[in-house]
């Protein structure tokens, strides 16, 4: 897809993918969407998991709760992808291709970013996603189950043998973005549900992606800690974000203010255009009035 095919002002597209579930996908997509939300910036949302819906249950869970208290939530324009149900692959891929390239292109055009929560398996949809992506976060949790998605490791001398089924599809949506539009897809690992115990284990994880991050070329981030508060929210549809929001009205405790910013790091790790420009434009009027 074009940057054309996007609008004149394209959307920066931000994707959540993991072939492994329970990686915290959802979770830190709506943590992202309601942080670019609360910072001013109209953001569209897809759901490439049109099964499990996880992130569709999130956002509809926070409209019904908004409706019920009477809040004024800020809420994402928000599409789910079903899969397709025609019987031949190449029917169904075609049929899946057309849906998301008229839900994708729309939501480029209205908003500033669209953020996209894949499923935690390979489909075609995902890799559809994938391939738009202009910021890939791919949330792990700091395990070596879940480092083997990315790269192969020798158990006695633990150095990389090579890389992995998901970090070999990332590698082929990135030449696909290139030869689409000549974009590049900026790849973040984040290392998810934290210990704060300095166990050997830990120390092995950290040590090996550090490797690989050089061989495949993506950055590491630091994630969210093991907090309950994350999986809490769930139901109402809150963010961490809303907590302060008026009509909320919630008792922040040291681990909200602790998983706050944690969230709000991730934002800055991520290095978004949007605030980029807006923080040089704001330094800018500063120094004309100096």
């Amino acid at each position: 897809m074009t940057n054309a095919a996007r609008g004149r002002v394209p959307a920066h597209t931000i994707v959540l993918g993991n072939e492994k579930g329970g990686s915290g996908k959802t979770t830190t997509a709506m943590h992202v969407i309601a942080l670019l939300l609360h910072e001013g910036a109209k953001v569209g949302s897809m759901d490439l998991d049109g099964r499990q819906r996880s992130l569709t249950r999130y956002v509809e869970n926070r409209k019904a709760w908004a409706d019920g208290a009477k809040v004024n939530l800020v809420m994402p324009d928000h599409v789910v992808m079903p899969k397709s149900e025609l019987d031949t692959v190449a029917g169904a891929q075609a049929a899946e291709r057309e849906a998301f390239e008229a839900a994708y292109t729309r939501l480029a055009v209205e908003n500033d970013f669209v953020v996209i929560d894949c499923p935690g398996s390979d489909s075609f949809l995902s890799r559809l996603g994938h391939a738009v992506a202009d910021t890939l976060i791919t949330p792990m949790n700091d395990s070596f189950v879940d480092f083997d998605l990315l790269g192969r490791v020798d158990p006695q001398s633990w150095k990389i043998k090579g890389p992995s089924v998901y970090a070999e599809m990332v590698w082929e949506s990135r030449k696909r973005r290139l030869v689409a539009d000549g974009g590049e897809i900026d790849w973040i690992v984040m290392r998810n549900r934290l210990s704060t115990l300095a166990a050997k284990n830990k120390r092995r994880v950290e040590a090996v992606l550090e490797d690989l991050a050089t061989r495949i070329g993506f950055r590491l981030a630091p994630g969210f800690g093991e907090r309950v508060i994350f999986r809490e929210m769930f139901p109402s549809g809150l963010t961490l974000l809303d907590l302060r929001s008026e009509g909320v009205d919630a008792q922040l405790s040291m681990s909200h203010v602790a998983a706050r910013a944690e969230v709000r790091s991730l934002l800055d790790e991520l290095r978004l255009p949007f605030f980029e420009q807006r923080n040089e434009a704001e330094q800018a009027r500063i120094a004309g009035a100096a």
